[in-house]
C-alpha cells in the first residue's frame, strides 16, 4: 500500500480480552479503500471478535480501530454504525416488520425516511423482486432472508461492509449464487469489504487479500495467489490443504 495514502480501516495494536481469555492479541494492520479481505481461521481464533470491534460491538481492551483516520470510539455508536454495512449470519431481521421496513431500519434509526424508490432499488440490487416490500421474512427462503440482510446493509450508503460468516446457514447452490453476488456488488459499488469466513475454498474464490487468525494473531496476510503456491506458514497451509484435497478427491472421482 502506498505510504502517501492513509488506510480507509487501520488496527492500531488492537487487543481484546474477557476476564482470563484474550480473544484479539495487538492486532495491527491496514486495509485500503477499495479491498475484498477475508478473515478465516478456527473457531475461537478471534475473528468475529476482531471484525465486531469496527462497528462497536465489542469494545477493545486496548489499542484503536481507525475508519478513514478516525477512532471509532470517537463519537456515538450509532453514527458510525450508519456508515457501516453488517452482514451476519443470523441475518436478525425483524419478523414483525415488512421486507421494506427491515430494508429501511437502519435510517429510520437516525430520523431518516427510505423512499419506497430507493427500497426497490436496493432489492434490485440483491436480485430480489423489488414487489417482495411488502412480504414478511417468514414468507421468505432462507436465501432471501439473507438477501434483505445485505441490501439492509447497504441502505446506509456505506462504503465499508462487514460480513460475518454471512452464508454459512445456506445451502451450497445459494451460498455460491449470494457470494458471487456480493463479490460483483463490492465491485460495482466501490466498496471495501471485510468478510469473516471458516471456509478456506469461499476466502480464496472471493477475496483479494486472505488474513489468517490464529490464538488472536494474525499469521498469514496473503493474496490467494500466494496461499495456493504455499505462502502464508503452517496454520494457514492447514486451511489451504481441505479444499485442496476436496479438489483432489473430486478429480480422482472422474477418472
Amino acid at each position: 500500500m502506498d505510504g502517501a495514502q492513509p488506510a480507509f480501516l487501520r488496527f492500531d495494536a488492537l487487543s481484546k480480552s474477557y476476564d482470563d481469555v484474550t480473544a484479539v492479541h495487538g492486532v495491527s494492520l491496514e486495509i485500503a479503500a477499495g479491498e475484498f479481505v477475508a478473515l478465516v481461521g478456527a473457531s475461537g481464533s478471534g475473528k468475529s471478535t476482531l471484525l465486531k470491534c469496527i462497528n462497536r460491538l465489542v469494545e477493545p481492551t486496548s489499542g484503536r480501530v481507525l475508519l478513514d483516520g478516525e477512532d471509532v470510539l470517537a463519537g456515538p455508536p450509532a453514527r458510525l454504525r450508519r456508515r457501516i454495512g453488517y452482514v451476519f449470519q443470523g441475518v436478525g431481521l425483524f419478523p414483525h416488520m415488512t421486507v421494506a421496513e427491515n430494508v429501511a431500519l437502519t435510517p429510520r434509526l437516525e430520523g431518516e425516511t427510505l423512499p419506497d424508490a430507493r427500497i426497490a432499488e436496493l432489492l434490485d440490487l440483491v436480485e430480489l423482486d423489488p414487489a417482495m416490500a411488502a412480504r414478511m421474512p417468514a414468507e421468505l427462503s432462507g436465501g432471501q432472508r439473507q438477501r434483505v440482510g445485505v441490501a439492509r446493509a447497504l441502505a446506509g450508503e456505506s462504503h465499508l461492509l462487514l460480513m460475518d460468516e454471512p452464508f454459512g446457514a445456506l445451502d451450497p447452490i445459494t451460498r455460491r449464487a449470494l457470494g458471487q453476488r456480493v463479490r460483483r456488488l463490492h465491485d460495482e459499488l466501490g466498496l471495501t469489504t471485510l468478510m469473516v469466513t471458516h471456509d478456506m475454498a469461499e476466502a480464496l474464490l472471493l477475496a483479494s487479500r486472505v488474513l489468517v487468525m490464529d490464538a488472536g494473531r494474525i499469521v498469514a496476510d496473503e493474496t490467494p495467489q500466494a496461499l495456493l503456491a504455499g505462502a502464508g506458514g503452517e496454520v494457514a497451509q492447514a486451511l489451504v490443504a481441505v479444499p485442496r484435497e476436496q479438489a483432489r478427491q473430486l478429480a480422482g472421482i472422474g477418472e
